[in-house]
């Protein structure tokens, strides 16, 4: 099993997807291969630091929080080697190749990343939204070996591997509050202090940099138990934004025909702590009826 998840900042990842992966592991250990690719360099994060050690120290966290998660992380880069700097706000060809390149190399079965917003009310981070459909763009193309000869050429044009298109789903996003929706409900309370644990990593940004920004509900923390409660309280919201009246932890999934379009059976077979709740099960069998032609 290869999963991966594509996102736009070093601490994104922590927030939508950590238990998931962490529960994946444990249930497949070395049978699992999991990646995490951010699409930007973090030098924008902070108000003091300036833009270089900013992008030093981000860096350096999300490292530390990827050996925390056992997972495989990379930098994407532009086709020339250069970052994509933060502010990735216009898609470009670059990004699109850069992309391409890496999901074709790594060959996922599962690929996350964020949501688009269907309604223009709702509020977005522009970086998160340049990433998701920059994957959307280039989902087609996964499977087009010619599709970015000009950006990463190879010997003979006419000897190409096949690669299998993942089933695509899209996060949660906190900055698309009341535009999120969902048809997966994964039960990461089991790992809960591991994504604490791998989100208090990000020291610039949730002691410096977010409670200066407030705009996401975060006083001034000064240790990982102070941290655990407002994770919760955050956990807290999204279920009340998602109307799922549940106690535990949960990371919550949508599934999109950007990719390979799975069965629900597929789906109930490999997402480990599935939550099965038999509104969103009947909603999602008669949306993959209709995604599949």
């Amino acid at each position: 099993m290869r999963i991966l998840c594509i996102h736009a900042h070093f601490d994104d990842f922590e927030f939508v997807a950590a238990g998931t992966f962490e529960r994946w592991r444990l249930q497949l250990g070395a049978g699992l291969k999991a990646k995490l690719i951010v699409c930007t360099d973090g030098r924008s994060g902070h108000h003091t630091r300036s833009r270089v050690e900013t992008a030093r120290l981000r860096l350096a966290e999300q490292e530390s929080s990827a050996r925390l998660g056992q997972l495989a992380f990379e930098l994407l880069r532009k086709p020339a080697g250069d970052q994509f700097v933060e502010g990735c706000r216009v898609i470009n060809n670059d990004l699109l190749a850069a992309l391409w390149k890496a999901i074709r190399d790594f060959e996922p079965d599962y690929l996350f990343c964020p949501p688009l917003p269907a309604d223009t009310l709702v509020g977005v981070h522009p970086d998160h939204i340049t990433v998701a459909e920059a994957v959307r763009r280039v989902a087609y193309m996964i499977n087009v070996p010619h599709g970015f000869l000009d950006e990463y050429p190879v010997a003979d044009e006419t000897q190409s591997r096949w690669i299998k298109t993942p089933v695509i789903l899209n996060t949660y996003d906190g900055y698309m509050a009341g535009g999120n929706g969902g048809d997966l409900i994964v039960d990461v309370e089991p790992v809960f202090d591991l994504i604490a644990e791998m989100s208090w990593c990000h020291q610039t940004q949730i002691c410096e940099w977010l409670p200066w920004v407030a705009r996401h509900h975060l006083p001034p923390v000064k240790s990982l138990t102070e941290w655990k409660e407002i994770l919760r309280q955050r956990f807290r919201r999204q279920q009340s934004e998602l109307g799922l009246p549940l106690d535990r932890a949960v990371e919550v999934f949508t599934v999109t025909a950007w990719g390979t379009v799975p069965t629900v059976e597929q789906l109930e077979r490999d997402f480990p702590g599935l939550i099965q709740i038999p509104s969103y099960a009947e909603r999602l069998r008669q949306k993959l009826q209709r995604l599949i032609y």
